[in-house]
């Protein structure tokens, strides 16, 4: 006993597991505790209640709700929702911050200070505070008879009209994955090793590729149109209020715009410092071998910069899909409303922020991972630090 104490790494792995024996020990106590008093007041813990109906209604639901449908359904709605936001959200944002992150970058003073202005203003603003601001300048728009309407679409008070496709569900899924695959496509068949060609004489390939997906999805499209209607479900007033189209709820837009615009002052940021960790030596090399601007851009400065920029921008994701969760501020149904609804009705509280914490953590862990592996593939292999 006396030689094992006298080991460091014994010492080490004693010390560790003693540690987390006390911490594991006041988790079982503190859950003990907290049965017995729930125990006390006649509140019953356990996952029973996910299987009960839960008798309110969701505001915006991408699925089909109902009040007799179970918490479980419900909880899945929530999760949809935050994942539909989230993605609007960081989309838009990484379009608002890559163009402001170019103005910065700019060799024009103009547009280096609007970049500037824009950063220093939105960044510095409370994201709820924003989200407060462009859900009352939305709500304050005119009714629907005196809407502001282009090309289709309709704003107003109760929200954005636009017009859809009349398809089935099915098929505009399978159009989105044609499409999906026609960006895809080209791109790995440019990369690959699998094909023998070098990549400058891929492009016919490239291009049918592109041609074929896209025919794929118009194909699709007209074989799951709705029988007897036009292609395109366009808004229109009837009455007193518009009908035909999608409705976009002002909640969902408020928080969309707003995610875009505060996290594009950060992702700005994160592109400007990611275009000034390209060395100059290597853009300077770059022109003296004839390159033209788009091509140093292209294949010079981007690549570069985007391998700098990779990893602070998946934290920078992460951060503002953990942001969705400001839509409770504005009545928007995501995860965490739909979990707060449910500690009010059901008085299931411990389980039901469990949920929302795995919920997240399971998002975020996810969005990470996918993250690293396209930092890993993207590396340029040899500069690694090696510990």
């Amino acid at each position: 006993m006396g030689s094992l104490l006298r080991n460091q790494k014994a010492r080490n792995a004693l010390l560790q597991a003693v540690f987390v024996g006390a911490l594991g020990s006041l988790v079982i106590a503190g859950a003990l505790i907290a049965q017995q008093n729930m125990a006390a007041q006649g509140i019953t813990s356990g996952f029973d209640f996910l299987f009960k109906p839960t008798g309110w209604e969701v505001t915006f639901s991408l699925l089909p709700a109902k009040p007799t449908d179970p918490y479980w359904w419900y909880f899945l709605i929530g999760i949809i929702n935050t994942l539909f936001l989230g993605a609007f959200g960081l989309v838009t944002a990484t379009i608002v911050g890559t163009v402001v992150g170019l103005a910065r970058t700019s060799s024009n003073d103009l547009a280096r200070l609007l970049g500037r202005s824009y950063v220093d203003v939105f960044r510095n603003i409370p994201l709820i505070l924003q989200v407060f601001f462009w859900n009352a300048l939305i709500t304050h728009l005119p009714p629907p008879r005196e809407a502001h309407e282009a090309w289709g679409f309709a704003l107003t008070s109760r929200g954005l009209y636009v017009p859809i496709l009349n398809v089935h569900g099915l098929a505009f899924a399978g159009a989105m994955v044609a499409l999906l695959a026609a960006i895809v496509l080209p791109i790995w068949l440019g990369r690959t090793a699998r094909l023998g060609s070098p990549p400058e004489q891929r492009r016919p390939l490239q291009l049918a590729a592109a041609i074929l997906a896209l025919a794929c999805a118009v194909l699709i499209l007209f074989l799951g149109r709705l029988p007897d209607t036009a292609l395109m479900n366009v808004p229109a007033l009837r009455g007193l209020n518009l009908q035909g189209g999608l409705r976009v709820p002002p909640e969902f837009t408020a928080l969309v715009v707003a995610i875009a615009i505060y996290g594009g002052s950060y992702i700005a940021e994160i592109v400007r410092g990611g275009f000034k960790a390209v060395g100059r030596g290597q853009v300077e090399a770059a022109n003296s071998l004839g390159l033209t601007p788009w091509q140093v851009f292209s294949r010079v400065r981007l690549p570069l910069a985007l391998r700098a920029m990779l990893p602070i921008l998946a934290n920078q994701y992460v951060w503002l899909m953990k942001a969705t969760t400001l839509g409770i501020a504005v009545g928007f149904a995501d995860f965490f409303m739909i979990v707060a609804l449910t500690i009010n009705h059901s008085g299931q509280t411990l389980e039901a922020i469990g949920i929302l914490m795995a919920g997240f953590l399971i998002i975020n862990l996810s969005l990470a991972a996918l993250f690293n592996r396209i930092n890993k593939a993207i590396a340029l292999k040899g500069n690694q630090l090696r510990g």
